[in-house]
This record gives structure tokens, C-alpha cells and sequence, in this order.
């Protein structure tokens, strides 16, 4: 008799073709946060096939329910995010978008094809499970307040409340074949910020006569950097960094104001909190001591990612049974943002990196970037991966 192992492995290589041609398909028809609206009708027909119920929330976002037929109140959820990026993809791929200006360039569509892919395997093994495995499909990772945020509000996590929930997501710097995982804090909080530094503009001959908003503003960006270096625990990573200053001066003329934009991140909701009072207060001290004004917002954005440990250590064991020890690595601290933490704020949660790089035939660029692109036999691990994972949570 087979194995669980054995078939899993075997479903996962006959669903295979499918979850590339679905891949490819949502690759070349790529939809930007909260406009996924053909996306979610595609995933909608893929479930009518296979006769999985589902209903709509968040607007594009999708619940659907997949229940083991042997006896058990057990629930787990699995996640994927549906939403693309604003970026131009490079041209010459067979696979490519369709939508100028718009590209699956961090693997959203790897995510969602590989969830349909487990979705295929688990149904196919219903009656060999008791259980109720709960799929989230959802919008808008890339922009805030977040998809997740919005699925939780409209009871994504309730009728029935999973006990965990598991995601993963690509990861270009591990190669195909391999798995990450991490327990405990993972990924960073990420708040945006914007501050417009008003001053008195002139002519730049003349110094004394203006109050120059320029100057203020180097003082203030120079200071805020004590909020990383000077007042966070050296223990806690934490991250400070404006990306963007406009001052629309000249040679000889300084400007009235100066805008910044920036992204203040760590791994600390207290100090997170603790944080954004202390460069507000310092940051509008420092203009005001100086003649000027200062407008400062925080734009709280998602919270920082832990992985339970409990949960997380199981998956690992689990991924090491399905792939071999030697193909599970360890991650480090993320500092970039997931707005997968919602969840795993609420109930036990493990976010794990799924290999899809591969020196060997060039696919080795980072996500966000017009060349990303994963290798492809990728996909068959992923879908069998996370069906292993929740067929042995529960107890299969």
C-alpha cells in the first residue's frame, strides 16, 4: 500500500502540467492589488471543476473549503496571494504579460497556481483524511492596509476558526529543489512615512533672508538615524530609510518646502509604537528650532511576521520527510514586509520560502524586478509540499 508520501508525490507529478499552464496563464494576465478581478473568476472555474465550495470576500478574494471525510473537528488554512505589480516586464518571454506596465515580478502567480495545484491533490485524497482544509486565496498583498488585513475582517479566519495557517512564497536566492524555514520573529513591520519640511524660500545669495527648509531637512534626516542607532535595542533590528526628497529649488534659489518620503521598519510592535512617537516629536522639534514647520506622517502599515514554533518546527520535519533533510535550509531575519503577518498575529501561522532559483539557467533575479522569473519544476514541489505539510498536521 502506498505510502502518504508516495502519493502526494505521484498526484503532485500528474497535476503538474496543470499548475504550470495555470501559472502561465495567470503570469500573462497579471491584475495590480485589489483590481483582481479576472484572476479571481479563473481561480473561481478552476474550484467549480473540481467541485470545491467557496465564497467571495474582500471583494476578489476567495474562501473555499475542502473537508476530509473521516471524523475530525481539525481546521487548517492555506494562503496565496492573487495581486501583481506596477512594473514593465522585459520582453521575449513566450509567458510574458499582456498587461503593459503591469507583471507578476514576486511570484504571486506561482502562489496562486501552487495552491490550486494542493487544492487538487487534498481533494483527490479526501476520503483517506478527517479534517477541513480552509484555501485563502487573496488580493492586494502589495498595497496597504493589505488584503489580509480585510479577509480577517470579513471572517476569512471564522466558520470554521483553522487552528494554523500555512503560506509560502518564492524565493529566487534558494535554489529550485529547496525549502526555507525560520521560527519565531521572521519578517519586519513596514511603515511608510511622509514629512514636508516648510520654510521660508529665496534667493540663495541671500541665506540670512530665507529660512531654508534644505538645510533643516538634512539636520532632520541626520538626527532620525539616532532612532536606529541610539534609541532601539541593538537586540531588535531596526531599519530607517528615505527613498525619496523633493526640494524644487535651483542653483541660487531655495525652495519653501522640502517632501520625504521613507519606510521605517522592525521587529517590535512596542518600539514600533514607541518609534513613530519619537521621530514625530524629534523631527518637528528640530524645524521648529530652527524657524520652520514641520508636517510628519506614520502610515502604519503591517505588523511584523512570527512564526510559530510549535507549528513551524513540524512543517520543517514534515518538509524534510517529503524532500530530504539536505534539501530544508535555515532563513535569517527578513527585513522586507508580508502583509501575511496579519494572520499569524491572530493564530499560530508558518510562512515559508519555496526555492525557484537556478544558476544554471540564469534565473537568478530578486523579485520587484523586471527580470524576475522562477524555474518552473518549482511548481511540482510546491504543490506537493504544502499538501504533505497539511495532510501530516493532520495526522495522515
Amino acid at each position: 500500500m502506498a505510502s502518504t508520501k508516495e502519493k502526494v508525490l505521484a498526484l503532485a507529478h500528474q497535476y503538474f502540467q496543470d499548475t504550470v499552464a495555470n501559472r502561465r496563464h495567470l503570469h500573462q494576465n497579471p491584475e495590480l492589488s485589489f483590481e483582481e478581478y479576472n484572476t479571481s473568476a479563473f481561480v473561481k472555474v478552476q474550484l467549480d471543476q473540481l467541485g470545491i465550495p467557496y465564497e467571495t470576500k474582500a471583494d476578489t478574494g476567495i474562501v473555499a473549503l475542502i473537508k476530509g471525510e473521516l471524523p475530525s473537528d481539525e481546521v487548517i488554512a492555506l494562503r496565496a496571494d492573487m495581486d501583481a505589480l506596477p512594473i514593465q516586464e522585459v520582453e521575449g518571454r513566450p509567458y510574458g504579460s499582456n498587461t503593459p506596465g503591469v507583471m507578476h515580478a514576486c511570484g504571486h502567480d506561482v502562489h496562486t497556481s501552487s495552491l490550486l495545484g494542493t487544492a487538487k491533490i487534498l481533494h483527490s485524497l479526501k476520503a483517506e483524511f478527517g479534517g477541513t482544509v480552509k484555501l485563502i486565496f487573496q488580493p492586494g498583498e502589495e498595497r496597504l492596509p493589505g488584503g489580509a488585513s480585510i479577509m480577517i475582517k470579513e471572517g476569512a479566519l471564522q466558520n470554521p476558526a483553522p487552528s494554523a495557517i500555512i503560506g509560502q512564497h518564492v524565493m529566487p536566492f534558494i535554489e529550485t529543489g529547496k525549502v526555507g524555514f525560520r521560527e519565531g520573529k521572521y519578517m519586519a513591520s513596514c511603515d511608510e512615512l511622509f514629512m514636508t519640511v516648510k520654510g521660508r524660500g529665496g534667493h540663495g545669495a541671500h541665506p540670512h533672508q530665507n529660512i531654508d527648509p534644505i538645510v533643516i531637512t538634512a539636520h532632520i534626516i541626520t538626527a532620525l538615524q539616532q532612532v536606529a542607532s541610539r534609541f532601539a535595542d541593538p537586540r531588535t533590528p531596526t531599519v530607517l530609510s528615505f527613498g525619496k526628497i523633493i526640494a524644487n529649488g535651483a542653483t541660487n534659489i531655495i525652495p519653501d518646502q522640502v517632501y520625504l518620503e521613507g519606510t521605517f521598519r522592525t521587529f517590535d510592535e512596542k518600539w514600533r509604537a514607541e518609534a513613530h512617537e519619537t521621530m514625530v516629536k524629534m523631527a518637528v522639534g528640530i524645524a521648529e528650532s530652527m524657524g520652520a514647520t514641520c508636517d510628519f506622517e506614520v502610515r502604519k502599515g503591517y505588523p511584523f511576521l512570527i512564526n510559530a514554533p510549535e507549528l513551524t518546527k513540524s512543517a520543517r520535519t514534515f518538509a524534510e520527510e517529503y524532500l530530504g533533510k539536505e534539501n530544508v535550509v535555515d532563513l535569517d531575519l527578513w527585513p522586507a514586509a508580508e502583509d501575511f503577518s496579519y494572520y499569524s498575529q491572530e493564530i499560530n501561522a508558518c510562512f515559508y520560502r519555496l526555492g525557484t532559483g537556478n544558476k544554471a539557467k540564469g534565473i537568478t533575479s530578486a523579485v520587484h524586478t523586471p527580470t524576475f522569473d522562477v524555474d518552473e519544476s518549482s511548481l511540482e514541489i510546491s504543490t506537493g509540499l504544502m499538501a504533505y505539510i497539511t495532510l501530516r498536521r493532520l495526522g495522515y
